[in-house]
């Protein structure tokens, strides 16, 4: 996507307003709000940081990532349908590619946490961006709508929010890296449809908040992680306004490839 001068300042604030309303518990939740004009010129100094530092890094394994033997992994892929307003949306999952990432998804919806969650940002002026949901927080009518984007989900075993590592697959690599922003190009790209996951700053910040990418979005590679695609219902992800409910999230096809933590 050919961006002119104007757009690309446009993609630096909107990336930055990604960013900051991905889940943020690891940071003070008062960087987790929607960009406004004051906070412009932070978000783009934040974007201009993460481009800046998404640099040819040397491959970190999954053996050498605390904690990694202990998520859900899906060996293979998977597919989903997201009913939204009554209509579907179905997506292939790859955990051939983003084993952890998708694993996350998938066991998230095995276990219905998205059912009945809000679509808490849509970007779509001045050109089309993402749709992001999947904050827990929001299954709550009450919950103040200012403050969706800042929750993840929480594992009623240990009490605690589960993350999971930054995970991007490159073309030729036996696995992916983990835990860094890169450069080189990945397997699972952001062509409109991509189904990705929004993290806060800290690289390994991301739980259980998912988007839509409305349009390719190829600045965005290297930097989120990827894990599958619209196969079905674009055109229903294309009417998601914000506010608007997941109605219910079912996985229709390969679940037997999720395999539970350790």
């Amino acid at each position: 996507m050919q961006l002119k001068l104007p757009q690309f300042l446009v993609a630096f604030v909107i990336v930055g307003a990604l960013m900051l309303g991905g889940c943020s518990t690891q940071q003070d939740s008062s960087q987790a709000s929607s960009p406004t004009k004051t906070a412009t010129s932070k978000a783009t100094e934040t974007s201009i940081k993460t481009t800046t530092e998404a640099t040819s890094v040397p491959q970190t394994t999954s053996e050498s990532v605390p904690g990694m033997n202990n998520l859900p992994r899906l060996e293979g892929k998977a597919t989903v349908v997201i009913t939204v307003k009554g209509q579907p949306i179905t997506v292939e999952v790859d955990g051939t590619n983003a084993p952890i990432t998708a694993g996350n998804f998938v066991d998230l919806v095995q276990k219905g946490v998205y059912d009945g969650l809000v679509f808490h940002r849509v970007v779509r002026d001045p050109q089309p961006f993402v749709v992001q949901g999947g904050d827990p927080q929001g299954k709550d009518p009450s919950f103040p709508a200012n403050r969706l984007g800042t929750g993840g989900y929480i594992d009623p075993k240990t009490g605690n929010q589960r993350y999971i590592p930054l995970e991007i697959k490159t073309k030729g690599a036996e696995q992916p890296i983990y835990s860094k922003t890169i450069t080189e190009p990945p397997i699972l790209k952001h062509k409109q449809g991509a189904l990705a996951m929004a993290r806060s700053q800290q690289p390994d910040s991301a739980s259980s908040q998912f988007y839509f990418a409305l349009a390719d979005l190829g600045f965005l590679d290297g930097n989120y992680a990827v894990f599958g695609n619209v196969t079905q219902g674009f055109d229903v992800v294309n009417k998601i306004q914000q506010g608007d409910r997941i109605d219910s999230a079912k996985v229709t096809q390969g679940a037997e490839n999720l395999k539970t933590g350790q």
